[in-house]
């Protein structure tokens, strides 16, 4: 369960990417700050390492979204909260492009590392440790965070990095549905391990980390299910994807972008029948393009007043 932008206020907008920062951030901010006084000579440091931490998590949300489209995907928003940040991204439904989109972040935090080491030495070999411990004692810092969120986002725990790229590289021998299926699978055996260590550790922020791993893996769980569903699914022959000309499956597919509900579009014609939006645009789940709703079947016309992209689930 990912976090929204109810909650959040807007920051601001890079290379058309708006970032939002949750209210929640301040709080669990002003509570680490003050666990790690006493590091440095003074609390101004303590603030500088935690925005050291907001940066780097930055970099790496905004690697998500470039690669994403650089493979033709959709990346508009980035959330930052508690627990680090959320790349709202849609790359096209097809492995390669969800791979690289996933993988760019870590690679982020990959480039980073010689960066920081290099740093370190140079700062060492000056004797900045001596005269500036403070200078010191943050950089080194900073590059043990990022370690610590390069191994950690690598673990192979979904919906970690590390859990979805084994998804992707799943995803070109099992399929889309059977690759989450197994990637969720091995998430909740991960939730299993984090709670023994959570209770091994007294850890508040262990526990809160387990249960949103946990809400992702459900969810992610239920959507294997609709993808195996949707798979298994007739096809109808009377329309097609005007992009890749894929037949669209027959049945409640369609997922409202206003109500989230799903439905038939080819059955109830262009308009959600549980809130009434007229859909004039489809998302085709094979090449991941938004084609006319009467691209697809000439029958269907796109009712003008209230419009928006229906999505397949």
């Amino acid at each position: 369960m990912a976090p929204m932008r109810q909650g959040s206020f807007r920051l601001f907008r890079l290379a058309g990417i708006d970032l939002y920062l949750h209210w929640s951030w301040f709080l669990v901010a002003y509570y680490e700050i003050n666990q790690r006084a006493g590091r440095y000579s003074s609390l101004t440091w303590n603030v500088l390492e935690y925005l050291g931490l907001f940066l780097i998590v930055l970099l790496h949300e905004f690697g998500h979204s470039l690669a994403c489209r650089q493979v033709g995907g959709r990346a508009d928003h980035i959330v930052l909260w508690p627990l680090g940040g959320v790349a709202y991204v849609q790359p096209p439904p097809r492995p390669g492009a969800t791979l690289w989109s996933t993988a760019a972040g870590p690679l982020v935090n990959v480039v980073l590392v010689p960066v920081l080491f290099l740093l370190g030495m140079l700062a060492q070999a000056s004797g900045l440790a001596e005269t500036a411990p403070d200078v010191f004692r943050l950089l080194r810092a900073i590059t043990f965070i990022n370690i610590g969120l390069l191994v950690f986002n690598l673990l192979p725990i979904y919906p970690l990095d590390g859990g979805q790229i084994l998804r992707s590289l799943l995803w070109f021998l099992l399929g889309p549905a059977w690759s989450l299926t197994v990637v969720t699978i091995l998430g909740l055996v991960g939730v299993a391990g984090l709670g023994l260590l959570t209770l091994a550790e007294q850890s508040v922020w262990l526990g809160i980390l387990a249960v949103f791993i946990l809400l992702n893996c459900w969810n992610g769980l239920k959507n294997a299910v609709r993808l195996v569903r949707r798979a298994r699914a007739p096809r109808r022959q009377t329309a097609a994807c005007p992009a890749c000309r894929a037949a669209p499956p027959a049945g409640p597919f369609w997922l409202c972008p206003k109500c989230r509900r799903t439905f038939d579009v080819f059955e109830t014609g262009p308009a959600c029948p549980h809130c009434g939006l007229a859909v004039t645009t489809m998302r085709c789940a094979q090449c991941g393009s938004d084609s006319p709703i009467g691209a697809w079947n000439p029958s269907l016309e796109p009712r003008p007043p209230q419009s928006g992209i229906c999505d397949k689930v």
